[in-house]
This record gives structure tokens, C-alpha cells and sequence, in this order.
């Protein structure tokens, strides 16, 4: 298994966000979290790249457990995460953001292939590369923070709500990318507020509500299982 999470607890002072939650992701697969706002998705994933540290359970990485390693190491072991709210750095240029987003490498030959693999990805990066990154629009911003967190070559790489904000076409447009990107050998952790979108996507998914997960199961089964129709796609059959 290459990642596990088990019985992970997560408390903000006196509050506890998780309560001891259980997931698994196998190599290459692509697992997306759903839920509702507050269920405690966000929090989950700053636990894994350790942005947050649990107050109980533990977090394996190729069965090695990573949870009290700081986020700069895990970066460097490869996880890597696109925040939601993009948080690039507006008045630096794309082409800035992205050498930031490699910060752990050294083989500066293999950086530069890297970076010609996330313009392929993403070509109006390549057009705006000298282009303060404040000034792009948010569906570009979007595409930055994903190429950003591409550029540290992560094995894993665990995505907050990639569509928010976004036209449909765009999330579209991103999706497919995500599906390229997956294709090319990198683990996926989605965490996505459109549900159809992520489970039309991913392999698998979790659900959770108020820092549980209540629901696991293939993404087909959970896009045709009427509970979630009717809580996340507005009580839509899986094609419609």
C-alpha cells in the first residue's frame, strides 16, 4: 500500500476535527474524498503532508510512518499538495512559482525536463511564463498551483478542490488533465466539492460527514448509489 492513514485523529485546541478516520491508496490509483463543507476533507489532507500534526493514529507512507515528519521532508519524499485557494504567489512570475515548487531537487537536467513536461501539460503556462502569476485568471492560477506542486516530481499528489470557482468548461479542461497526469505515474488524493466531476474521475472514493468517513467504495458504485446521489448530485442518476 503506498499510503495508509489509520485511526487518525485531529483536534484544533479543544476541538476534534477527525475522529479516527481509516483510508488506503494504492499506487497509481486515483481516490477522491467527498463531503460536505466542514466534514473535515481539508483537514485531512494537511494531515497527510504534514501541515497538521495528529493528536492520535498514525500515517504510513510505503508502510514507513510519516506523521511526525515535518512538511518540507515529505515534499522531499514525495507528496506534494495544490491548496485550495490556489496560494500562488502573485507577484512573481509563472515561471517563478514553478522553480519554487522544486525547492527539494538538485539534478537541475531532470528539473528542466519536468518543466517542459508541465508546459506540455498545461501550454498557456509556457505562453505566460514571464507573466506575474497575480494577474493571470483564476482557471490559469488553478493550472499553476497543480504545475507547482508537479514541479517536486511527487509520487503523490493530494489536490483541495481543484474546480472551485472555475466555469464548467474549464473544470473540464482540468479534469482531463488530471486524468493525463495520473496516466503518467503519479497517485492522486482529490478532494473535490463537485462530486460527479471527481468520481467520473477516480477509482475510488471515501465520504465523509463531520470528520468521519461514513462511506467507501469503487467510484461507480458510489456515482449509482442513491444515498449520494442524493446528498452530493442533486439526486441525479449517474448519467444524467
Amino acid at each position: 500500500m503506498l499510503l495508509e492513514v489509520e485511526d487518525l485523529h485531529v483536534r484544533y485546541g479543544n476541538v476534534e476535527a477527525l475522529h479516527g478516520i481509516n483510508l488506503q491508496v494504492r499506487q497509481g490509483e486515483i481516490v477522491t474524498i467527498l463531503g460536505a463543507n466542514g466534514a473535515g476533507k481539508t483537514t485531512t489532507l494537511h494531515a497527510i503532508s504534514g501541515l497538521l500534526r495528529p493528536a492520535q493514529g498514525e500515517i504510513r507512507f510505503e508502510s514507513r510512518p510519516i506523521h511526525k515528519l515535518p512538511a518540507h521532508r515529505l515534499v522531499g519524499m514525495g507528496i506534494a499538495q495544490a491548496p485550495e485557494g490556489r496560494r500562488i504567489f502573485g507577484t512573481l512570475t509563472v515561471r517563478e512559482n514553478l522553480d519554487l515548487g522544486a525547492f527539494t531537487r538538485t539534478d537541475q537536467v531532470q528539473v528542466a525536463e519536468t518543466l517542459q513536461w508541465i508546459y506540455q501539460l498545461f501550454p498557456v503556462l509556457a505562453q505566460r511564463r514571464e507573466q506575474l502569476a497575480g494577474t493571470l485568471s483564476g482557471g490559469e492560477q488553478q493550472m499553476l498551483a497543480i504545475g507547482r506542486a508537479l514541479m517536486a516530481r511527487p509520487r503523490v499528489l493530494l489536490l483541495d478542490e481543484p474546480s472551485l470557482g472555475l466555469a464548467p468548461l474549464l473544470v473540464k479542461t482540468i479534469f482531463q488533465t488530471l486524468w493525463e497526469i495520473n496516466e503518467a505515474g503519479v497517485t492522486i488524493v482529490l478532494v473535490e466539492q463537485n462530486a460527479r466531476a471527481a468520481l467520473k474521475l477516480a477509482h475510488r472514493g471515501y465520504v465523509m460527514e463531520v470528520g468521519r468517513i461514513v462511506l467507501e467504495d469503487r467510484a461507480d458504485a458510489l456515482l449509482a448509489n442513491p444515498e449520494v446521489r442524493n446528498a452530493y448530485l442533486g439526486g441525479q442518476a449517474a448519467g444524467e
